[in-house]
């Protein structure tokens, strides 16, 4: 049986009459990386902090690790590692030097050349903190986060903010923490980071959790199905199109028609003939696959990304 490192039960946090945290169950399995997947003011980082010690909780019941965050919070701290949003560190000291610093916080800490090598910083250990990318100030982040060599590593969204490139940089750190045995708590409003990360997904909304499992268990739960799309149509090829496949829908030059799993090849096979064998304009057909996007979408009414802080 697999050791679970969090469980929480009932969770609820008020401040007055706002609930942010709403009767939430879960846990999670060591070695796995979890991902909190909802939009902002969803309750993720109030839900982490909780957890990190840093919170008190309204009602409900919290171990982490196997100890009770009201009674052995010091202990917690100790076994855990933590990047908070909005990250940073010093910087006028290069990164070795920041790294370093957090690392002498601990009694007992890890040799901080070898976080260094395993955060694939090598080439930027001598570079002004200030003088970083973005995706390495993370990585910076998510090395300091490992110094007193943690159980458990919280990231609260690491990637927000970071180009596509910077972002594919940070993932690549949150796997190999994976690789190194760590279990990984992961809260993000991006759903493919969720989706590439994420060994289990808890979607949130609202301070509630609406779903949970892993990302393509929740795709062909709630995903709706795949969607056909026929792309820059004329009028003549949109009402032919709309006429002859079921729940065919116009969206500006576009057809778009949700593929069951019965009638997705007969769908297509109609949609690609009429193309071809009329004289009809059409720039594109292809097949868009269901993501965790849709499942916010059909389960709440809402887009993931949508709201501020």
């Amino acid at each position: 049986m697999t050791e679970k490192v969090i469980e929480v039960n009932s969770l609820v946090k008020k401040y007055g009459n706002l609930t942010t945290v709403d009767n939430i169950s879960f846990s999670i399995k060591k070695g796995e990386i979890f991902a909190f997947l909802g939009p902002n003011g969803a309750g993720k980082t109030t839900t982490v902090e909780i957890l990190e010690c840093l919170r008190t909780a309204t009602s409900g019941s919290v171990n982490v690790l196997g100890y009770n965050i009201k009674k052995d919070d010091f202990k917690i701290k100790q076994r855990i590692g933590v990047l908070p949003q909005d990250f940073s560190a010093f910087e006028w000291l290069n990164v070795y030097e920041n790294i370093d610093y957090f690392a002498k916080m601990y009694p007992k800490h890890l040799n901080v050349d070898e976080i260094i090598e395993t955060l694939d910083l090598e080439d930027k250990r001598n570079t002004l903190f200030k003088d970083l990318s973005g995706g390495l100030k993370q990585r910076v982040g998510v090395a300091i986060s490992l110094v007193n060599d943690p159980e458990m590593v919280f990231l609260d969204e690491p990637t927000t903010g970071l180009d596509p490139k910077a972002r594919r940089d940070v993932w690549d750190a949150v796997k190999e923490l994976k690789n190194k045995g760590k279990t990984v708590f992961l809260t993000t409003h991006y759903m493919d980071e969720a989706y590439y990360l994420a060994d289990r997904v808890c979607v949130l909304h609202k301070g509630q959790i609406i779903a949970e499992g892993t990302p393509d268990d929740l795709i062909n739960r709630y995903g709706g199905g795949n969607t056909l799309i026929i792309r820059g149509c004329d009028p003549e090829a949109r009402n032919e199109l709309i006429n002859a496949i079921p729940d065919g829908t116009v969206e500006g030059n576009d057809v778009l028609a949700k593929l069951s799993e019965d009638d997705a090849v007969a769908s297509i096979s109609v949609a690609a003939s009429i193309i071809n064998t009329g004289d009809f304009t059409c720039e594109e057909i292809y097949v868009r696959k269901s993501t965790l996007e849709d499942v916010f979408l059909n389960l709440t009414g809402e887009k993931l990304t949508k709201g501020g802080k």
